[in-house]
């Protein structure tokens, strides 16, 4: 059944649509399967279909309380290989959109929308997310060694905040700031590393400030300037591993590695 003519158009068309289009990134709602039986050429099935239930493997989908095949596996093999994130729907400038519409009668309006826009400029705003757990009953030394792993790993930051648990236990609130694609990783090195039995997950828009790194040479070493500027702020600062290193290796005050070194960019921007 997949093979007939009416699932190729399908795939031809989202193909080419898609290629038409040129999104550079795809996000999808968690797909809603329908629940209840479906009758096909092998008989009577269950809903999602077992190719269907396949094909969506790793996928978050829900039944709903529609009675009904919503999803079926030409769908979900779209969805599975063009889609990069099934999440809400992100912050965006809506362009414009699209509607299919199926024949069949459900309570609910039976159509897939599309929705085209622009996400705000990369250098003012992106998304972070942050995994949070209580933890009660790991040493200071534990909890340090999962830092250097959660850090190693690609987490944006990690700390701590104090907390007062259950059976008046003082215990913290592990929290770790990461980027969408880095989530899945990290929350498998907590469960590692940490005794925690659950993780909470918070999603939110963050606004920044465009960064940049500029690198003055010495004869016996380097030193960084770390820039951000954006919303009407501009600040600068040094990389201080490099300043203590410059002042261990010359036997200098940290204050006299620091003029030099802004006296090296200064020269530098000149």
């Amino acid at each position: 059944e997949v093979g007939a003519l009416d699932a190729v158009a399908d795939i031809v068309s989202c193909c080419a649509l898609i290629e038409m289009l040129a999104p550079e990134r795809i996000a999808a709602s968690p797909v809603r399967t329908g629940s209840g039986h479906v009758h096909c050429a092998h008989g009577i099935l269950p809903v999602p279909a077992p190719a269907t239930a396949f094909i969506l493997h790793g996928v978050p989908v829900y039944a709903g309380d529609i009675k009904g095949e919503l999803c079926t596996p030409t769908g979900a093999a779209l969805l599975k290989h063009f889609v990069h994130e099934f999440t809400a729907m992100p912050l965006m400038t809506i362009l414009s959109q699209g509607y299919g519409m199926g024949k069949r009668d459900y309570p609910a309006a039976n159509c897939v929308r599309a929705l085209f826009g622009e996400s705000p400029s990369e250098e003012s705003m992106d998304e972070i997310i942050e995994l949070r757990c209580n933890i009660d009953d790991m040493t200071g030394e534990e909890i340090g060694f999962a830092f250097d792993k959660l850090l190693n790993a690609g987490a944006a930051d990690v700390y701590t905040v104090p907390a007062g648990m259950k059976k008046n236990r003082p215990g913290i609130m592990l929290c770790v700031l990461c980027s969408v694609e880095k989530r899945g990783a990290l929350v498998q090195l907590i469960f590692r590393h940490t005794s925690t039995l659950g993780i909470r997950e918070c999603r939110m828009p963050r606004y920044v400030l465009q960064r940049e790194t500029q690198t003055a040479k010495f004869e016996d070493g380097t030193i960084r300037l770390k820039t951000a500027q954006g919303f009407g702020v501009k600040r600068a600062k040094f990389e201080y591993a490099d300043i203590a290193a410059l002042a261990e290796r010359r036997a200098i005050t940290l204050a006299d590695a620091e003029k030099i070194a802004e006296t090296a960019f200064k020269e530098f921007s000149e």
